[in-house]
């Protein structure tokens, strides 16, 4: 498990890189190539990650609370039980990226690409998704309490079940 806590890793190339567990905190991966990376349970608590990445990367279980993802490319990305509370996505790539249970409570998502993403189960609680691209998004049991879905596309989107109040 390394230990980069605060680490500067502007335009690093880590792609393929087996990060499992990783103290990341604070970390500096403006513009990273994490390509593929393991980020398995990765705490990247606060870590910068402006338009990085991490298109196919396994970040199941990972930390990313309060992280700073603006513009990033999550392309068919593995987030299964992330933590991404407070977490900021504007205008993230997430087409096909894999939520299923993640935590996205107070997350911005404002015009982030959630293009046939799996959110099932995902909360959503008091997130911001302004005019983000749900197309055929999977939202099965998704929570979307106090959620802003203002002027986002939802058409084909599955909201079976997801709880919005």
């Amino acid at each position: 498990e390394a230990i980069l806590t605060n680490a500067f890793l502007t335009c690093a190339t880590l792609a393929g890189a087996t990060l499992r567990g990783a103290d990341l905190r604070g970390a500096n991966l403006i513009d990273a190539n994490l390509t593929n990376a393991d980020l398995t349970g990765a705490n990247l608590d606060e870590a910068c990650l402006i338009e990085a990445d991490l298109t196919k990367a396994t970040l199941i279980g990972a930390n990313l609370t309060r992280a700073d993802l603006y513009g990033a490319t999550l392309t068919g990305a593995d987030l299964t039980k992330a933590n991404l509370v407070g977490a900021n996505l504007v205008g993230a790539n997430l087409v096909g990226a894999n939520l299923d249970g993640a935590t996205l409570n107070e997350a911005c998502l404002i015009e982030a690409d959630l293009t046939k993403a799996n959110l099932y189960q995902a909360n959503l609680v008091g997130a911001n998704l302004y005019q983000a691209n749900l197309v055929g998004a999977n939202l099965v049991g998704a929570n979307l309490t106090n959620a802003n879905l203002t002027n986002a596309d939802l058409r084909g989107a599955n909201l079976d079940a997801a709880l919005n109040q």
